[in-house]
C-alpha cells in the first residue's frame, strides 16, 4: 500500500488560521460497521424506532481497539505531521481507537429546532483527565472520526474556532494550571467537574462556529484547545463519533533552538500572541492526573453493556 500523501501547503495553512483540519473519506464504510457493530444492543435501544432513544447523548465505553494506523492510515499520517512527525507522538495511547463511541439522539422536543450555538451549554475544551497547561503533553489533538453520516443540523460537533487565542492566553497566565474547567488552581470550585460556567460566558462572546458534519469516513482534527460543545441534533439522525486523543511524548516547547515546531506549537505560539510573549514561560506547579467521574460512570455502563450483548446472544443461540 502506498503511504498517504503529506498535507498540503493549503491544509497547513489552514490548520493554523482555523484550528481545525477535516480530511474526507478516511476510511470505508464497511470498516464503520465493525467498529460500531452491536452498538444498537450495547444502547438497549432499536435504530429503527424513536420511542426507544431514551437519551440525548450517550458516551459509551470501550470494548474492542482499532488500530489507527491500519483503519484509517491517511488521519494517522496527518496526526503525526501536525504533531511534528511520529517521533513526537506518543503511540501507546494515541494510535488505538476504541469502541467508546459517542452517539448523539436529539430529543423529541428538540426536532426541527436546533439550537443556536452561543446557548449551548456543553462547551468545553477535551482533557478531563489531566491539570491544563498552555505546553500540556496529554493532549495534543481532538480526533473526531464520523462512524455515521451526520448532515446539517444533525448532531454535529460545534467547533468554536476564535476560542483558540482566549483560551491559549488564559492558560499562558495561569502557568500554576487551571482545571478541565479552566478554573484556575487556588480556586476554592479547582476540582468541581461539573462547572462549565467558564466556556460558556466565552462562547457568549464568540462569531465563528463550525458544525463538524460529513459522511462515514470523514475525520476532523481539531487543535488540543478547541472548545467545542455537543449540539441538539435537531434532524433526530443518529450520529455516531469517538474521540480518541492524542498525546505528546514530552509538553510543547515554545523556544525551540532549531525552530522546528510542529503545526500544533505553531498554532499555540500564533494564538498566544507570538515567541516573544513566550519567553520564560514555564509551568509553575507539577503536572497532575485526574480520575474523573467519567471513568466511573462508564465501569457501570459496561456492565449493563455487556449483560445485553450476552442476553442478546442467548435470543440468536436459540432462534
Amino acid at each position: 500500500m502506498d503511504s498517504p500523501a503529506p498535507l498540503t501547503e493549503e491544509q497547513k495553512q489552514f490548520f493554523l488560521k482555523n484550528g481545525y483540519l477535516k480530511l474526507s473519506r478516511c476510511f470505508t464504510r464497511e470498516q464503520a460497521a465493525e467498529v460500531t457493530e452491536g452498538v444498537w444492543t450495547r444502547l438497549g435501544m432499536a435504530a429503527d424506532d424513536k420511542s426507544t432513544w431514551t437519551q440525548h447523548k450517550v458516551n459509551m465505553p470501550s470494548h474492542r481497539t482499532f488500530d489507527a494506523a491500519a483503519l484509517a492510515p491517511r488521519a494517522w499520517a496527518a496526526i503525526c505531521e501536525l504533531c511534528g512527525g511520529a517521533r513526537r507522538v506518543d503511540e501507546a495511547r494515541s494510535r488505538y481507537w476504541r469502541d467508546s463511541l459517542i452517539v448523539n439522539l436529539g430529543t423529541p422536543a428538540g426536532e426541527g429546532r436546533p439550537t443556536p450555538p452561543r446557548a449551548l451549554d456543553n462547551w468545553h475544551v477535551d482533557g478531563d483527565f489531566f491539570v491544563h497547561y498552555l505546553d500540556s503533553p496529554e493532549q495534543a489533538l481532538l480526533v473526531i472520526p464520523l462512524f455515521s453520516d451526520v448532515p446539517p443540523e444533525g448532531g454535529g460537533t460545534m467547533l468554536c474556532p476564535d476560542a483558540i487565542p482566549k483560551v491559549a492566553r488564559w492558560l499562558h497566565e495561569h502557568p500554576e494550571g487551571v482545571s478541565p474547567r479552566m478554573v484556575p488552581r487556588a480556586h476554592p470550585d479547582f476540582a468541581k467537574e461539573k462547572n462549565l460556567e467558564w466556556y460558556t460566558e466565552l462562547a457568549k462572546g464568540c462569531d465563528q462556529f463550525v458544525e463538524a458534519c460529513g459522511k462515514v469516513g470523514d475525520v476532523f482534527l481539531l487543535h488540543p484547545l478547541m472548545m467545542h460543545s455537543a449540539t441538539s441534533n435537531a434532524r433526530r439522525h443518529a450520529r455516531i463519533i469517538t474521540n480518541p486523543p492524542v498525546s505528546f511524548r514530552a509538553p510543547q516547547v515554545f523556544d525551540r533552538a532549531d525552530g522546528d515546531y510542529s503545526l500544533v506549537e505553531l498554532k499555540t505560539i500564533q494564538s498566544v500572541g507570538g515567541l516573544d510573549r513566550l519567553k520564560g514561560w514555564r509551568p509553575t506547579m507539577p503536572r497532575e492526573a485526574i480520575v474523573p467521574m467519567r471513568v466511573r460512570i462508564q465501569e457501570e455502563m459496561k456492565r449493563k453493556e455487556l449483560q445485553r450483548l450476552e442476553e442478546a446472544k442467548g435470543v440468536a443461540a436459540a432462534a
